[in-house]
């Protein structure tokens, strides 16, 4: 009985708070974009720097992709598969009609 109270309750709280969300108006509102004057301005570069940091040795450990050492799978089309299971049907003979009086 008490979860069925609280659970009224609970509702009812939750539908009065919803009466108070904010309602847009119907008034048209013109659209108003900001100035940004310095978007695309020219500035200098920043100082070129290496990636290697110095050292002409570079040494890296990964996973290579599947794709680049083995040979891809071959799937067989379906257009041919469709045509395999034509000949395999035209093969079998057809059922003989049949009707009794």
């Amino acid at each position: 009985m008490k979860t069925i109270i609280g659970t009224l309750l609970f509702l009812c709280a939750t539908a009065a708070f919803s009466q108070n969300a904010p309602v847009l108006s119907y008034d048209a509102q013109p659209l108003r974009i900001t100035d940004h004057p310095e978007h695309a301005a020219q500035h200098a570069l920043a100082q070129e720097t290496s990636l290697l940091g110095g050292s002409s040795y570079s040494y890296a450990k990964g996973e290579v992709p599947l794709a680049e050492f083995a040979s891809p799978i071959y799937e067989t089309p379906l257009g041919d598969l469709a045509r395999a299971a034509r000949k395999k049907r035209a093969n079998v003979p057809k059922a003989a009609k049949v009707t009794e009086n």
